[in-house]
Formats: C-alpha cells, structure tokens, sequence
C-alpha cells in the first residue's frame, strides 16, 4: 500500500475541497490520462487497485504513471466508545483530489487499449472520471 515514509506530524485536520485542479491537471508523461471530474479522498487501496487492473489488462505492455499519492492521514475512533479522550489512531492514507486532476496516465500502447485499461481502472476509483488524450488539453 501507498504511504509516506516518514511525517512531520502524525495527524491532520480534514480540510476543506473546493475549487478545480490548477495544478496536475495535464497530461505530461504518457499520451492517454484518466481525469477525475469530482473532488473526492481517494484511497491508498483504490489507487493500488486501479494500478494493478491496468497492468494486468495490457499485460504489462507500455508504462504506467500515478500521478497522485496518498499523503493524508485520516483518523478512526474504535467502535463504542465514548466521544472523549481525543483523536483516533491513524486508519490510513487518501489523496485529497479535486475536479481536474489527471489520476493516471499510460503510454506506449495503442488507444483501444489505453481506453479499456483506464476504462477498467476508472471503475477503481470513488469519483466519476473521463478519458483525456495529451491533445484534448
């Protein structure tokens, strides 16, 4: 699973989504991309997942490039207890991601197969996405 090596602090405040990608928002490395159309968390285990669905479709043909990672933590209380005695251990780690944000971008292959690998990995992810080609943007 995706996770940073080390934190300055443990735990984070949730924060506020608003707003559009002005940054990350372009497909720069491959030809195709995988552009998220909602602001979401996206999770360590959704991006893992939307990875290896795309390998394992092309067979692992082409190149494969995140272009999000999971730095915020987030915080779980145990089940049944009482709203005291503070924050919940760290749970796990999302990607705080808002409408715009190229997810994922693949190269080296064709485009039918670049549709239907992202198409597969899009249905990985928690927020509607579009397929995006570096000419659209």
């Amino acid at each position: 699973m995706l996770e940073p090596r080390k934190r300055k602090y443990r735990k984070e405040m949730r924060g506020k989504m608003g707003g559009i990608a002005s940054s990350n928002n372009r497909v720069d490395f491959g030809e195709y991309g995988l552009k998220s159309l909602e602001s979401a968390w996206i999770g360590a285990r959704e991006i893992e997942a939307a990875r290896r669905a795309m390998t394992s479709f092309t067979k692992r043909k082409g190149k494969v490039w995140l272009k999000i990672f999971p730095h915020k933590p987030y915080t779980k209380k145990a089940l049944n207890s009482k709203m005291v005695q503070g924050k919940g251990p760290v749970e796990g780690y999302v990607a705080v991601v808002s409408p715009g944000t190229v997810l994922i971008e693949i190269g080296g292959v064709d485009e039918a197969t670049a549709r239907e690998a992202l198409r597969l990995a899009g249905h990985k992810f928690s927020v509607k996405t579009r397929f995006v080609t570096r000419m659209d943007i």
